[in-house]
């Protein structure tokens, strides 16, 4: 599929590879047969970051082998509410860890050179992006796409501290919250996007916005789509995710003809695509590495998920007391009783992001044991 399409863009005039990503958040979690590795939530607690450069680097063969080279992971959200129902996809509370979870950038992407530019992406594998600009993890009550209710000082000390760590490590793209913060949406959010993102962190790699983003902008969504594009676009996101595909370029075109939009935001935008498209060798092999399909689902990468499950594991309490522990349980112990809903379903024990967006239950949804 993706070969075909590729195919189709490299036909045009100027022939611009074009780039297809994926959700690959715990595994290629949406393909049939890949590993799936625990949340992020559960990789946080190992505090094992080279465990988790080998996921990364495990994900990226296993996206690769199905064609993809991009994946929208990794989530480097610091979640502040257990309210919130995303918080699984944050490694911690605290940001310490998040930070040193952003190991897993080089992991999927390569280790960037020693004499690289702070800023510049560096893509050797997998190109992917770090999300999602910024503070949604703290939103007022755990509210998802909800109000970030903080002082200039706390959404730095807190919520930025791990995309100066993905920077400093070349990640090559940049996916803004739906968020807002202090009552101002992100997506439409120039003073961080532009002002501190990419002239203060020199951030070279190109902004992408959240699916239908900048149609949430307003609300209801998409109820002034020209003023929804003028802000997105002049806020400095370069690449916008839509549904109708058609609208957005007849708008943008629009606003760029009557100057509402300068051409100038426009030719950056292109210069940030165009540029990680040749970090990441795109135009001189842009068709699918049909050598890695064997990476998929590989052995190699279930044993790297066990030890992962293996050093998620939480002992909340161990029996009654200190003094009458349950474990560990006694060699000679013939059988060992495992109750609940979840005992022996895969698909709950997978969660959300597993197929599906929301994940879904039984053990036929995908390859693997309970």
């Amino acid at each position: 599929m993706v070969n075909t399409i590729q195919k189709g863009s490299l036909s045009t005039r100027l022939q611009i590879p074009m780039i297809y990503g994926i959700d690959a958040v715990h595994g290629h979690n949406n393909v049939y047969k890949a590993t799936i590795f625990p949340h992020n939530v559960g990789l946080g607690v190992t505090r094992d970051p080279q465990l988790i450069k080998k996921i990364g680097d495990a994900t990226a063969l296993e996206v690769r082998a199905t064609g993809i080279s991009y994946v929208f992971a990794p989530c480097i959200a610091v979640c502040r509410d257990p309210r919130w129902g995303r918080c699984y996809e944050s490694y911690s509370e605290d940001h310490k860890i998040v930070q040193l979870m952003t190991e897993i950038i080089p992991g999927l992407q390569g280790d960037i050179p020693g004499n690289s530019k702070k800023g510049v992406p560096f893509v050797s594998g997998e190109w992917q992006h770090t999300k999602h600009f910024l503070g949604d993890g703290g939103t007022t009550k755990g509210i998802n796409e909800n109000n970030t209710l903080i002082s200039l000082n706390g959404l730095l000390s807190i919520h930025m501290p791990a995309y100066l760590n993905s920077i400093r490590k070349g990640v090559a793209t940049i996916m803004v919250s739906y968020s807002s913060w202090n009552g101002k949406k992100m997506h439409a959010n120039r003073d961080l996007v532009t002002g501190f993102l990419k002239s203060k962190l020199k951030f070279r790699g190109f902004v992408i916005s959240d699916w239908l983003g900048i149609d949430k902008i307003t609300s209801p969504s998409h109820a002034n789509y020209s003023y929804s594009v003028e802000a997105g676009v002049g806020a400095g996101i370069d690449m916008i995710m839509v549904s109708n595909f058609t609208e957005f370029i007849d708008v943008l075109t629009y606003q760029v003809k009557h100057n509402i939009i300068p051409i100038s935001r426009i030719d950056d935008a292109v210069k940030r695509i165009l540029r990680v498209k040749v970090v990441m060798g795109f135009f001189e092999n842009p068709m699918a590495d049909y050598s890695l399909v064997n990476q998929l689902g590989s052995q190699e990468h279930r044993e790297l998920a066990r030890e992962a499950v293996r050093k998620t594991l939480v002992l909340l309490k161990n029996g009654e007391s200190a003094d009458k522990p349950l474990l560990p349980l006694p060699k000679k112990a013939t059988k060992i009783l495992v109750s609940g809903t979840h005992a022996d379903n895969l698909g709950y024990q997978c969660g959300g992001w597993t197929i599906t967006w929301q994940g879904l239950g039984g053990n036929d949804l995908t390859s693997g044991t309970s």
